[in-house]
C-alpha cells in the first residue's frame, strides 16, 4: 500500500499536480506556506497475473529500453511490437542500442497512467538482447523517429512482471 504521496494545488496559476513523499496520513492537510493545498492519495500496487502482464505487453506500441554502456546506462524511448515471445524494436546500427545492447541484458518498460482516475500500469521485460544487421524482418515495426533504422533488436524475456496502481478497493 503506498500511503505518502501529495498532490499540490496551487490556490492560483498553474494547475499543473506534482507529487512527493508525505508522512501524514490525514487526507488534507490545508494550505502550506506557499499556499499550495495538500491532498493526500492513497493508492494500492499489485502484482500483475503472468497472463495480464503479458496481455498489457502485447496492446502497448512505445516504451523504454535501459542499456548498460561504458559511460553509465541509457534508457532511450522506443516503439515496439510483440513478435512471438520477443519484444522488438528497430534502431540504428551506430546508435546506442545498435552499438551496446547485443548480446547484453537489457530492461524493457512500458507503462500507462491515467492522473485524473488515479489509475494505471507498468510492465517489466529483462532478457538478452540480439541486434540483427540484415534487412528488417516482416514482424519488425517500422521506427517513428525518421532515419536509418536498420537494425532489428529482439529481446526474448526469461520472466514478464507487472504492478498496477489504483485506489484500494
Amino acid at each position: 500500500l503506498i500511503t505518502g504521496l501529495t498532490a499540490e494545488v496551487p490556490r492560483h496559476g498553474d494547475l499543473r499536480p506534482s507529487c512527493r513523499a508525505r508522512r501524514s496520513p490525514s487526507m488534507d492537510e490545508g494550505p502550506d506556506r506557499a499556499g499550495t493545498r495538500k491532498l493526500a492519495i492513497v493508492l494500492e500496487s499489485v502484482e500483475l497475473s503472468l497472463s495480464e502482464a503479458e496481455t498489457l505487453l502485447r496492446s502497448g506500441v512505445t516504451g523504454r529500453v535501459a542499456v548498460s554502456t561504458p559511460k553509465g546506462p541509457h534508457i532511450l524511448p522506443v516503439n515496439y511490437s510483440v513478435v512471438g515471445e520477443h519484444v522488438v524494436f528497430r534502431t540504428s546500427p551506430y546508435s546506442i542500442l545498435g552499438t551496446h545492447a547485443h548480446r547484453t541484458t537489457v530492461a524493457f518498460e512500458t507503462d500507462t497512467f491515467d492522473h485524473e482516475r488515479q489509475r494505471g500500469w507498468s510492465v517489466l521485460v529483462r532478457g538478452v538482447a540480439r541486434v540483427l544487421f540484415e534487412p528488417a524482418p516482416a514482424d519488425a515495426p517500422t521506427a517513428w523517429p525518421t532515419g536509418s533504422k536498420s537494425a532489428t533488436v529482439r529481446v526474448r524475456p526469461p520472466k514478464v512482471t507487472g504492478r498496477r496502481l489504483a485506489p484500494p478497493r
